[in-house]
Parts: structure tokens; sequence; C-alpha cells
């Protein structure tokens, strides 16, 4: 099997993808005897407390959430394709810069000697790509209810980062793993209330409702 449908596998059984609407920039730099001028792209991947209606639920990424992860081998690719291998950043060094400020997970990096990146590179200064996107793996979440609204799921650690991306369509949520994660979270809630004795015999509770509906 190739690296590529490796790659495929571990997006669709694993990962989750998130789109955040932070402008991509290109700033033109100077280098060593400024006869040389380096473009370097620059975009924020994910952004802190930013709320965003996945349909199933609602989730933020809280400060603290990369923390452990800007060592990780991480890809900076064009719609997360692994044809199209912008840079690269390992044990935090590579031609692939992460960052981690107070708006969220920036990203950085030089336009490579390759077609496809200088074409980028042009869609960017043109305004015709503008925004990222990330492709991750959670270890920690919180999750929080409030009547009358979609459940809230809170991002406090992410355990693997797999990839940053410049994207031409954004989407928010990855529909496979988002809907795992929401079945999940039902079905751990039913099951603590089927315990309980609180669900009535015969009767269905909201949450499987809401369950089944999605189920399509």
């Amino acid at each position: 099997m190739s690296q590529s449908k490796d790659y495929a596998k571990v997006m669709d059984e694993q990962a989750e993808r998130r789109f955040f609407d932070a402008p991509v920039s290109v700033e033109k730099r100077a280098e060593g005897d400024k006869k040389t001028t380096l473009f370097v792209i620059e975009g924020y991947a994910a952004k802190f407390n930013s709320r965003t209606d996945l349909g199933w639920f609602d989730e933020e990424i809280l400060p603290g959430a990369f923390d452990d992860i800007l060592n990780d081998d991480v890809r900076c690719l064009f719609n997360h394709s692994p044809n199209f291998v912008l840079a690269r950043s390992n044990e935090g060094k590579g031609t692939l810069s992460l960052t981690i400020d107070e708006t969220g997970l920036k990203y950085s990096y030089t336009t490579p000697n390759r077609t496809f990146a200088i074409d980028l590179q042009d869609a960017i200064e043109s305004g015709d790509v503008t925004q990222s996107s990330f492709a991750f793996r959670a270890s920690e979440v919180v999750w929080i209810e409030k009547e009358g609204e979609n459940e809230l799921r809170q991002i406090k650690k992410i355990e693997r980062l797999y990839d940053v991306s410049p994207v031409t369509y954004p989407a928010y949520a990855d529909t496979n793993v988002a809907k795992r994660n929401f079945e999940a979270r039902e079905s751990e809630k039913d099951t603590k209330e089927n315990t309980s004795g609180s669900e009535q015999s015969g009767s269905m509770t909201v949450r499987q409702a809401q369950c089944k509906m999605y189920q399509y």
C-alpha cells in the first residue's frame, strides 16, 4: 500500500479537520545581501475560543491545546493533499515554522522551488486562496450542556497534529469522525441514564432521538 493511501486511511479513520476564517498572507523578505527575495507564507491554522457549529454539536479549541505537539512530525500541505507538500517540521526543525500566540496556532514557510507552491503563492497574493485548515486527533475534551443549545465540545489537548493546510474550499467538519464523536458521546450518556434508571420503559430519550436523526 502506498504512503498516500496510508495517509488517506489515517485521515478517514482517526483525524479530524477544522477550518478557521483567518487570512493567509504572503510577505516579501530580503535575504543576506538583499539580492535574494524570499516569499514567506503565513496563516493561522487554528484559533482559540472560536465557537464553531458542526451540526451535531458546537466546538471550540482552548488555549494550551497545542502545547504538546510543536515537536510532532507535521507537514504543510495544499488542500490536505500528500501530493502537494509545501513544508515540514520535525522535532521543531525544518522548513515549516509552528508557533502559538494568544490568537491560536500560526504556521509559516518560505515558498519552495516547486511549481505547485509557486502557483499557490500567486493564488494567495491574488486573493483566490485565503483560508487555512488543520488535521488533528484530540486526546482531552470536555462536553458542556446548556438547555436549548447544542452541546459544546471543548478541546483541551491535541494528541497529534497531522498537517496544516492552505485550502481552496474550507470544510468545518470531517463528516465521518465528527459524527462518530457525537454518537459515542450520546451512547455514553444513554448508558449512564439507563444505569441510573432514569429512562422510562418503552420510551425514547431526546438524545436517542437526536442520534437517530443523524444516522443517515
